[in-house]
């Protein structure tokens, strides 16, 4: 009589049941239906002529779904004993997960932030951080606690608190922590998880995002065990600092850009590296430049990069709007900064 969703249905949410009515009321032990793929949950008969399948987690996300109704012998049964005289098979899509604060938790949880994402054990608390009373609450990793179906992976926020990883954060990178809004900092965790997954690093959060997330959590699989991060400051004299898991690792002084072409300030994600490339432009006066071979390029902002550069002298604005470094800082900084390390310059 009828289906839903109906064939050829798009979006459907993923945590919808799955029913069908028939015209005839049904035997309790009637075959059952099927999905491609398969579904964790079961179907049940929930009134005499309609049966109803209920996801255990829910639907494969952004897939199309089969439905098989079988027929003929080995069919759907009717109470009075009569078969479904022919089967059918529709589709479906199934739309994705829109909660970025879910997304915070996932990203959290597989180390692509410098916060963690714990449960609770015992107490209550908000999704957001919220911390329930001290002294007899028991926090447990939330990644341990995932299923190993991605189909059993909640896609809504779990009951939890996201915490700092570190005793000490920089203020302008704890600044860009906003439960449920998606920051620069969220942002760059993307673009680092799109990189090592290998897919665009383009930090849309699409298909292939949310169903790698879901098989990393699935898997239990910490990506990025420490979070760099790095600052440039423009007080003279100008510096350059890396920050890893709490702590200054490094620093250099650096040259930002003149006055007629300053270095944007702002935080920015790194989104193109090469170990050595030429850079070309124009000049506050006009004339082009060429530079072939410069080294340890990593693009955060649009032309801005950080990179080697060889000057008289280092600690005051020089560049064309780059954050330019003696080569041999060059060098160990651009193992701090993979695609997606946050740029902070101030």
């Amino acid at each position: 009589m009828s289906v839903s969703p109906r064939a050829k249905a798009t979006n459907v949410p993923f945590a919808s049941a799955v029913r069908i009515r028939f015209s005839a009321p049904l035997a309790g032990n009637t075959p059952r239906p099927w999905l491609t793929p398969r579904v964790p949950g079961a179907w049940k008969v929930v009134d005499r002529s309609t049966l109803q399948f209920v996801p255990t987690g829910h639907l494969p996300i952004y897939a199309k779904v089969r439905l098989t109704i079988p027929g003929g012998v080995g069919g759907v049964l009717a109470a009075d004993g009569v078969r479904l005289k022919s089967g059918s098979t529709l589709s479906f899509t199934v739309s994705g997960p829109s909660s970025t604060l879910r997304l915070q938790q996932l990203l959290a949880e597989l180390g692509y932030l410098p916060l963690r994402f714990e449960l609770v054990v015992g107490g209550q608390t908000s999704g957001s951080g919220a911390q329930s009373s001290a002294g007899k609450t028991r926090y447990v990793s939330a990644l341990v606690r995932e299923p190993r179906n991605v189909d059993l992976i909640s896609l809504k926020p779990r009951s939890g608190v996201i915490t700092w990883r570190y005793r000490h954060v920089p203020s302008a990178l704890a600044a860009l922590w906003r439960p449920r809004r998606y920051t620069t900092l969220i942002r760059g965790a993307v673009m680092a998880f799109e990189s090592d997954h290998k897919l665009a690093d383009d930090g849309v959060v699409g298909p292939s995002v949310w169903n790698d997330l879901l098989a990393a959590a699935s898997r239990h699989l910490v990506g990025r065990r420490d979070y760099r991060y790095i600052e440039v400051s423009m007080s003279i004299p100008e510096t350059l600092r890396v920050w890893q898991d709490g702590r200054v690792v490094f620093e250099s002084p650096t040259n930002t850009g003149v006055a007629q072409r300053p270095t944007a300030r702002g935080t920015f994600p790194v989104y193109a590296r090469f170990l050595s490339t030429t850079m070309t432009g124009t000049n506050p006066d006009g004339s082009h430049y060429s530079d072939p071979g410069v080294p340890y390029v990593a693009y955060f902002n649009g032309g801005d990069a950080v990179h080697g550069f060889p000057r008289a002298s280092y600690g005051y604005p020089q560049s064309v709007g780059c954050v330019e470094l003696p080569y041999s800082a060059a060098a160990v900084v651009f193992r701090y900064d993979p695609i997606g390390t946050l740029v902070a310059v101030s």
